[in-house]
Order: structure tokens, then sequence, then C-alpha cells
């Protein structure tokens, strides 16, 4: 289904103004923060975003190599498959005006170009990459200020879990993954194929806080990151607040791993990345706010091929797990029943939470 190109430049200017929103207030030393294993330096990220886009939208010359950037030396600093982690921090990189000047001056050239070339279907791939790029990257810079401790610029919250009796599916055999002419897929998703599902049960919502405080107080595992226990009971530190834990909001930051202990505990287990699927397309299930982890390792669906962005995906297979659904925080765009998302097992950073299964 061909995108609408007003559309997709009006979708385009929505992920800009979150991505500013996300990361107005830093200056000085927090344009950099911390070095840790799991963030980048927001100054880095934020001009990784509009190299990413320019690289995809504007400097792809046909038949032959990419021209050059409009910011000299932009490759050497911003991409992210050449450029190590552990040396973003001590990258010679433009100030914030600057950097911010780049972004401006590369989404003004993409909507120019996609006004003068509205039937090109290479450049509106492109720029719905850059879009979906950018909407991730939003929301890492969102968690990205959870980890840190900072202020929440968005006051958005996940909503309340929906429910803890069991959905039943008969099983048998299921198309997964993303349908041609359905809109735009990553690699990962593509292409729909059948797969035999066993009859199972499946959460209608997601795991909850007083799920897992029962978990924790019975003594069978730690508290989550970011809880704590005082004199006047269980809180939990959101952004820079420490906050009452609320019993019916989902369990956030828990690891694939800490989800399988609650999991063997409650004489339950995590979905399969087959079974979240079908559940959620019946629309029998509630759409949880968080990411949603499985018990499938990240692999490739049957005659995989990479996308132009070669590194998407092809790197991380076997190595990641899969989650699902999509969090409070993320692009709605993104919460569609194929989407694939994926990071190592102990990683418990994101907005991740889980739902369970019968076992």
């Amino acid at each position: 289904m061909p995108v609408d190109p007003a559309a997709l430049e009006r979708q385009l200017l929505e992920a800009r103004a979150r991505t500013l929103r996300m990361t107005q207030d830093l200056e000085g030393e927090r344009l950099l923060g911390p070095m840790l294993a799991i963030v980048n330096p927001p100054l880095w990220e934020i001009g990784h975003v509009g190299w990413f886009q320019e690289r995809w939208c504007l400097r792809m010359a046909k038949g032959g190599a990419p021209i050059d950037s409009i910011l000299d030396g932009a490759d050497a600093l911003y991409d992210s498959s050449a450029v190590a982690h552990d040396t973003r921090w001590s990258l010679p990189l433009p100030g914030r005006e600057a950097t911010c000047r780049y972004l401006a001056d590369v989404l003004e050239r993409v909507r120019e170009r996609l006004a003068r070339e509205p039937e090109n279907p290479a450049l509106r791939y492109y720029a719905q990459l850059s879009l979906y790029h950018e909407d991730m990257h939003a929301e890492a810079f969102h968690y990205t200020r959870q980890t840190l401790g900072d202020a929440d610029p968005t006051g958005e919250r996940p909503p309340r879990v929906d429910g803890a009796h069991d959905e039943e599916f008969a099983g048998g055999r299921f198309t997964r993954g993303a349908r041609p002419g359905e809109g735009f897929a990553f690699d990962n998703e593509k292409w729909a194929h059948e797969v035999e599902v066993a009859p199972f049960r499946i959460a209608h919502g997601v795991v909850s806080n007083a799920q897992f405080l029962a978990y924790v107080q019975q003594g069978g595992g730690p508290a989550p990151r970011y809880w704590r226990k005082d004199a006047d009971g269980w809180r939990q530190r959101w952004f820079d607040r420490w906050q009452p834990l609320e019993p019916e909001a989902p369990v956030l930051h828990v690891s694939a791993l800490e989800a399988e202990h609650y999991c063997r505990w409650a004489g339950r287990r995590l979905p399969t990345e087959a079974e979240w699927e079908l559940a959620a397309r019946s629309g029998r299930i509630s759409p949880g706010g968080v990411w949603e982890w499985t018990a499938s390792d990240f692999l490739p669906y049957p005659g995989f091929w990479p996308d132009p962005y070669e590194d998407y995906s092809r790197p991380w297979f076997g190595t990641h797990r899969v989650l699902r659904g999509g969090s409070f925080s993320s692009a709605p765009r993104l919460a569609r029943p194929s989407f694939r998302n994926f990071y190592t097992p102990e990683r418990a950073d994101v907005f991740c939470g889980f739902r369970t299964c019968a076992a």
C-alpha cells in the first residue's frame, strides 16, 4: 500500500518534534552523560538521527557510492556501524546548536525532495526507514532519561493492567510475519509464513506490579531495578522522583531472565513469539503498554534477505531475544502485530515487562 507523501511528511515532522522534546532541556555535561554500555551520549545520538536520515534519503546516488554529507566528517562521527560505542564520548562532536541545525537542514531537504519526487518508491521507502529509526531513537532518549534519573519530559504513563485471566487458543496452522502490500516492514518481519502452534492459554493482561510484588515478598526473587522498600512501603523511581508503587501498573524494567524466574515461581512460562502474534492478531489480549519479552530467540524467518540497511537485523541473530507489542513511549506505528523488537536477555533498562502463558 503506497504511503501518501503528505502523510509521510506529517509523520516526519511529528517524529522530529518528539526527538526535540525528549532532548530540549539537555545542556552542558548532560549532553554527553556518563559512559555506560546501555546508552549513547545524547549529543552523539541526536546527530546520528540526522545522519541516518541524510544517508538514506539524500545521499544515495543512483548506481554509485553515496554522495558527500552536508556536514564535513559526518560519517566518521555518526555511522553507528563503523564508530565503536565507547569512542562516542570522545569524538569532536559539533555543539548542540550546530547539531540541531544539521538535523533541521536535513529534514528540510528531505521534505523538498519528497515534494519533487512524490512517485519515487525508493525515496518513500527510505523516508519511512528513517522515520521508524527516529521513532526508536526517541524512545531510546526516553528510557535513557529513566536510566540516568532525569526528569520525564512527557508525563506519559503505561495503562493499568487489564485482567489476570487467561485466553485460550486452539492453535493449529498460523501465518505470522508481515505481508507484502500491508505497509512498511523491516527485513526481520519478512515475509509471512505458516507455523504450527500447539493449543495454549495466554494471560489477557501483562504481569502487574502487584503480581510481581507477591513474588518478591514470598521470597521468589529480588525486586526489579528502581524499586525500594522504606517505612511507608514499596516505592518506585519514576525518572527523577520516588513514588508509591502502583499495584495495577504493569511491572517494568524486568529482564527476560527475571521474567523467566518469575514464571518458574508462578508455574507459568513466557509465550513464544508465534503464540504472542496469534493472540495479538485475534484482538483478545489487552495491549500492555510495555515491550513484552517472549521465549523466542531473535532468528531470521525462512528465506530472510537483508534490506539495504544490512546492519539492522543480521548482526544480532542468535544473540538477542524477541520482544513484542510496544511501550507507552513507542510511536503507535511501531505497535503492530508483526513488529519484532530485540534486546539481549539481561537488558532491563528499556520499557519492558511481560505476560505469561499456562505451563
